[in-house]
């Protein structure tokens, strides 16, 4: 497979599992301030620290207010991370693929791509943000399922459809939990207020985890919530979950064994799985949890690294060498 093929098609799954989750997050904090209690705060900051862009948030905008915010993740196209700017460069990737990607998988983004832009043009997504972001998420699972069904499960579906979606995903769900637990620090022993615990199932309901979660376990507990969204092995937005989903994929790719690799994106990750298998909550907890999902994230980030290393990044040929810089080796 080309190269450039590969990274479309990887960094197109990518962009559209960012949109989904930027929707949600913002769809359940609108939800969270209906039942906060009078006087509380609004908890807009959180949201803009989950993508990562406060910095550029606050020297543009400054106040993080309700309208600010879903101003600057839904319809800002100067920021990169917005939906509207991950849609668009999503659509980009699968334009120049077309002929690698089903016609049902670009017409449904096309589709989706539209409907966004016609909501910030109408002024919709600001009216009724609550339909808007409903809209968002089931055109998200629709483009999944349509390429669930409709592209062949080969190189090209473990690039993107399992290994750029899980990636991301994997990212997602430890910012998401690493934010919310500086802000609810103080109920993690499974004494807090009850809004703490509606925070904590705010917590839940940003990963799709909610009914999941209390199928599982019941009732509402800090340190099982932990342990549901990062070490769970069957829950698909587990960040264990995600991780090995991403690792048997990254073996498929290269025909390498599970228990052994060929490239720092197989050795990182295979790592980052063993340590995820034998980690305990507790142990986690107890040792610091934001130190432990910063390194997570960075851990995430260099897998991603090495993966365009290996497989993406264009080769430049040595005088008196022809290489071929455009295939996967």
């Amino acid at each position: 497979m080309l190269s450039r093929v590969a990274d479309s098609i990887y960094w197109m799954s990518r962009y559209i599992e960012r949109a989904e989750n930027v929707a949600r997050f913002v769809d359940v904090n609108l939800n969270l301030m209906l039942d906060a209690p009078s006087g509380a705060d609004q908890q807009w900051w959180p949201v803009v620290n989950t993508t990562g862009d406060h910095a550029d948030f606050e020297k543009r905008f400054g106040k993080a207010t309700e309208q600010n915010v879903i101003q600057f993740l839904t319809f800002d196209r100067e920021n990169p991370n917005s939906v509207i700017s991950c849609l668009r460069t999503a659509r980009e990737n699968a334009r120049s693929v077309r002929e690698i990607i089903s016609s049902e998988m670009w017409l449904q983004l096309n589709t989706f791509y539209l409907m966004v832009n016609d909501a910030d043009s109408s002024g919709k997504g600001m009216e009724s943000p609550a339909e808007f972001f409903g809209d968002v998420k089931n055109a998200c699972h629709l483009f999944n399922g349509v390429t669930a069904a409709t592209m062949t499960h080969g190189e090209a579906w473990h690039f993107g459809p399992i290994l750029g979606r899980m990636l991301e995903r994997a990212d997602k769900t430890s910012r998401i939990l690493d934010v919310k637990y500086f802000i609810l620090l103080r109920s993690v022993a499974d004494v807090g207020t009850p809004f703490d615990d509606i925070q904590w199932a705010a917590v839940l309901r940003s990963a799709s985890a909610f009914e999941m979660y209390r199928k599982r376990h019941g009732r509402i507990s800090p340190k099982a919530i932990v342990q549901f969204l990062l070490l769970d092995q069957e829950f698909p937005r587990s960040i264990r979950f995600c991780l090995n989903a991403g690792r048997e994929s990254l073996h498929a790719i290269s025909g390498t064994p599970i228990a052994s690799f060929r490239n720092s994106a197989e050795k990182m990750i295979g790592q980052l799985c063993s340590d995820l298998a034998y980690a305990t909550v507790d142990d986690i907890v107890n040792g610091g949890l934001h130190e432990y999902l910063d390194d997570l994230q960075s851990k995430i980030n260099a897998i991603s690294s090495g993966i365009s290393e290996t497989f993406f990044a264009k080769r430049i040929p040595t005088p008196g060498k022809q290489i071929a810089n455009d295939r996967i080796q």
